[in-house]
């Protein structure tokens, strides 16, 4: 993106999420324009995680983000680098280890379904 400003971000976001998406941010103003629903957080009054709903899990949070990255460069770190053409392969298998969290029957038979096709 070649800035953050509401007229490059707001089209950014809105074009890589689904219209029934829930968004965590903080309260940066350029995000004020997205058409989805917004949970922020404070960070100026040192509010970096907030449990709305009193269950203890601390549902509005913006840290997910810079974790994935973390969890994608310890994922590469004992290569000590892979080529740019195998680059993505090693992004979708951490992808799929974040957004599943235990390998299932159910994952198992969507990931030979899809090698498969």
């Amino acid at each position: 993106m070649p800035d953050t400003k509401g007229d490059s971000l707001c089209p950014f976001v809105e074009n890589f999420t689904r219209p029934e998406a829930t968004l965590y941010t903080d309260e940066y103003d350029s995000y004020n324009r997205l058409q989805r629903v917004r949970h922020t957080v404070c960070h100026g009054k040192n509010e970096y995680a907030r449990d709305d709903d009193g269950d203890g899990i601390r549902e509005v949070h913006v840290n997910s983000n810079e974790g994935g990255w973390t969890g994608l460069r310890n994922l590469l770190r004992p290569y000590r680098g892979v080529h740019k053409t195998y680059l993505s392969g090693y992004v979708a298998i951490h992808e799929m280890a974040v957004n599943h969290k235990r390998i299932s029957p159910s994952l198992i038979v969507k990931l030979v379904r899809n090698h498969l096709c």
